[in-house]
């Protein structure tokens, strides 16, 4: 059907689904244009009477690919609710690629969460937006962290600029992280702005995208953004951050319960759960890491099938275009300094040429019990935090200040993050905590490997 849109939303025990979808539906120009399908994670409380009771019309049920499949409507929009008990999860990939086993040929596809409100006509503008780029892309790819919403401070506390994602950091166990920015020029801007990265939280997109590019099942959680936005990429589609505000999105979710709440240890040991979220998160950045080749990995040790990469270009070419290198976790100062990427890619003869323009980013958790210091004196002057590379040489120092060292000296465990930038060629394999203090000089110092 002409203009048709695919609505893909993960919901998990959000008493913002409800909210979401009636304000999506309210705020488009052509509702009736609109198929919802949700992967409805939900506890024993929350029932299709919460949905009727807001207006919403019952259509039937019926199984359908293993699930009962709830059939609604609103406002002349269709709504499907793929209905699975909280427990039963197995985490949000999982649900997105439920989800995409029902697409059924309708011009467009949107991935959503479960917690967003809208501008008016957002459907009639995404679509605006995409096609104006047609004539650069045969393929483009609207996607972004969208700006915020506080749903207890509604709509006041919206932010009210387009925003683009930015690198973070490589994480320990290897996935990018990023962060959100606001798009400073957005409103001198005729078109949306090419994008290095990919938000799960929003992606619109031609409609075949739900069939080429489908969230892998065996993804938990991390990881999920980078390997979709690389894999859309070497599919031949090429990314853009929309530059008109057409969404929020609510970031912190308070006061509800997530998946790593329910899938605990105890979970798993009362049987509620085959697996802690624990587990299916250390087995996904096994996973990410093996499908980027990272730390020594060989990516031939796993067929990834149809969630592998694509055939219209590679991975080397995304990490030349987005500037990223995973195999050494490090990015070009082009992206440090948020620069649109270039389309037209400088492509690298050799490795140490390409190494060349890189600066590994670094992220080492420190943990260490109170106990492991031989005493705690109360005249703490700084703490030196050091990390070294293989010969025990210095790669990146940071002194913690009295201030500092007393905050964490608050907890039984001293939790720190060291995040620093160093050169791509050394690569930091420990780390050092020595305390000082005015009355007794050093302390004792503790030497730890770096493990992932």
């Amino acid at each position: 059907m002409k203009n048709s849109i695919f609505i893909q939303i993960a919901s998990y025990r959000d008493h913002q689904l409800l909210p979401t979808l009636s304000d999506l539906i309210e705020q488009a120009a052509h509702p009736e244009l609109l198929r919802i399908v949700v992967c409805w994670q939900h506890a024993e409380n929350e029932t299709i009477g919460d949905f009727l009771q807001q207006g919403y019309i019952a259509q039937g049920s019926e199984q359908k690919l293993g699930d009962t499949l709830h059939t609604l409507s609103y406002r002349h929009a269709c709504i499907q609710l793929i209905d699975v008990h909280y427990l039963k999860t197995q985490g949000a990939c999982w649900a997105r690629n439920k989800i995409q086993q029902h697409y059924d040929a309708e011009k467009y596809t949107l991935q959503l969460d479960s917690h967003h409100r809208f501008v008016r006509h957002w459907d009639s503008l995404l679509i605006e937006m995409l096609e104006s780029l047609r004539e650069r892309s045969p393929k483009p790819l609207l996607t972004a962290y969208l700006p915020s919403f506080d749903p207890d401070d509604d709509p006041a506390g919206r932010q009210n600029m387009p925003s683009k994602m930015n690198f973070d950091r490589f994480i320990p166990e290897g996935a990018v992280f990023f962060r959100p920015s606001a798009i400073g020029d957005w409103q001198q801007r005729s078109r949306p702005l090419r994008a290095r990265f990919y938000s799960a939280h929003f992606a619109f997109a031609d409609g075949c995208f739900a069939v080429e590019v489908q969230h892998d099942p065996e993804y938990f959680f991390h990881g999920e953004e980078i390997s979709i936005g690389v894999r859309a990429f070497t599919h031949g589609y090429d990314l853009y951050h929309p530059h008109r505000l057409v969404a929020w999105h609510e970031y912190l979710r308070k006061g509800r319960a997530k998946v790593w709440d329910d899938h605990t240890t105890p979970a798993k040991q009362s049987g509620d759960i085959a697996e802690d979220w624990v587990e299916r998160n250390a087995k996904c950045h096994n996973r990410n890491r093996i499908l980027f080749g990272m730390d020594g990995e060989d990516p031939s040790q796993i067929d990834f099938c149809k969630y592998g990469f694509g055939n219209s270009r590679t991975l080397k070419q995304f990490e030349e275009y987005a500037g990223i290198s995973f195999g050494h976790r490090a990015v070009q100062q082009a992206v440090l300094d948020r620069a649109e990427p270039e389309p037209d890619y400088r492509s690298y003869g050799s490795d140490e040429e390409w190494l060349n323009t890189l600066t590994r980013s670094n992220d080492i958790c420190i943990c260490i019990h109170k106990n492991e210091l031989d005493q705690i004196p109360d005249d703490y002057d700084f703490w030196y935090i050091g990390a070294h590379d293989e010969h025990g040489h210095e790669i990146h120092r940071q002194d913690l200040d009295q201030q500092q060292i007393n905050r964490y000296l608050d907890q039984e465990w001293i939790i720190f993050q060291f995040v620093f930038l160093s050169d791509p060629t050394r690569i930091p394999k420990s780390y050092t905590v020595w305390p000082h203090s005015k009355s007794s000089g050093w302390m004792k110092k503790i030497d730890r490997p770096i493990t992932s």
